[in-house]
């Protein structure tokens, strides 16, 4: 990515818990972090944003949509131009996506115009007008202007990208990798093979159904639960991974569905799962998930080629740096 003059970019991303506030200043191709702020969603999303926005004075923000309303799909089309992918979309999505054509909001982008028979790969993307016009109000009421409204896995592949490429890059050729971000509520999951992504996905089970199930097993109420899972006892640890088994292996199937879809498609296999979100934070997820899938399964930094201010508290930093790969995403744009 290539970015001539120096650009102050700030996005929110918008989850079910929390809003992640990343401000980047990007320059000639780097982008260092100037901010960063967590601030529980709560009932009244408007009043949240406000809070966040007030106290930074910003006017102007990037964000994310995901779940039920958001489809993404990865299509080959006929090999055009632009203008003409523009022209014939309308046409096109309303073979490939659940929704009325007229109750969605459509884009699209080219990933590879070199495929055989004169094919090439696009990105596909429709997201219900309510469900979007819900979360423009949001912005607004918050005395907010909306620049870019993306989707949270454009913005995971654009943060991996952008902190993975050069040598990198390189090293990815040839290799199939799926990014897993688990959230509060719903886990993203893109299946990005040779850096392009071929599969996308919003999966319904996330950090809030282990929290859920912890609660269960100790009777303990949810923040009670979610405070246990995210610093747990030495002696309590087995008690707690034996709590969220069902609901991980649940998930597990989930992604292993999705990855028996990818690969009766395509040639290659995932060979490894890159794991994100603040809902992976408990200890022991990681080795569980591995020995679900038979897959290897790794944390990813999402701040790895970012500049770090020197303003930044780095403690903080390295405790949420996690939860913020979405947010980078988004304010890379």
């Amino acid at each position: 990515m290539k970015i001539a003059k120096e650009v102050i970019s700030v996005a929110f991303d918008i989850g079910t818990a929390d809003i992640k506030l990343v401000k980047l200043k990007l320059a000639s191709g780097k982008a260092e972090l100037l901010d960063f702020a967590l601030e529980p969603s709560g009932a009244d999303l408007p009043a949240a944003l406000k809070k966040i926005a007030q106290t930074r004075a910003i006017s102007k923000i990037n964000s994310s949509v995901s779940g039920a309303a958001v489809i993404i799909r990865y299509v080959s089309f006929p090999r055009m131009d632009e203008n003409e992918l523009g022209q014939a979309m309308r046409f096109e999505a309303a073979k490939h996506i659940p929704f009325s054509i007229d109750d969605v909001n459509i884009d699209s982008y080219i990933l590879r115009n070199d495929l055989p028979d004169n094919k090439m790969l696009v990105l596909l993307v429709a997201v219900k007008k309510d469900f979007l016009n819900q979360r423009l109000t949001a912005i607004e009421a918050a005395g907010l202007r909306p620049n870019i409204i993306d989707t949270d896995s454009v913005a995971l592949v654009n943060i991996f990208n952008f902190n993975y490429s050069g040598e990198s890059q390189e090293q990815m050729k040839g290799k199939t990798v799926a990014f897993v971000n688990i959230g509060a509520s719903d886990t993203n999951l893109n299946i990005v093979e040779n850096a392009v992504p071929r599969l996308s996905r919003d999966i319904h089970i996330a950090g809030n159904n282990f929290t859920q199930k912890i609660a269960d097993v100790f009777s303990l109420d949810f923040k009670a639960a979610e405070n246990l899972k995210l610093n747990p006892d030495k002696e309590k640890l087995a008690s707690i991974c034996g709590a969220v088994e069902t609901a991980l292996a649940n998930l597990a199937n989930e992604i292993r569905v999705s990855f028996d879809y990818y690969e009766s498609q395509n040639a290659s296999s995932v060979g490894k799962i890159l794991l994100s979100g603040g809902g992976s934070n408990f200890t022991g997820l990681k080795d569980m998930l591995a020995n679900l899938l038979g897959i290897e399964v790794e944390a990813w930094d999402p701040l790895k080629n970012i500049d770090i201010a020197n303003t930044i508290d780095v403690g903080q930093l390295k405790l949420y740096s996690s939860r913020l790969a979405v947010g980078l995403g988004l304010a890379l744009r």
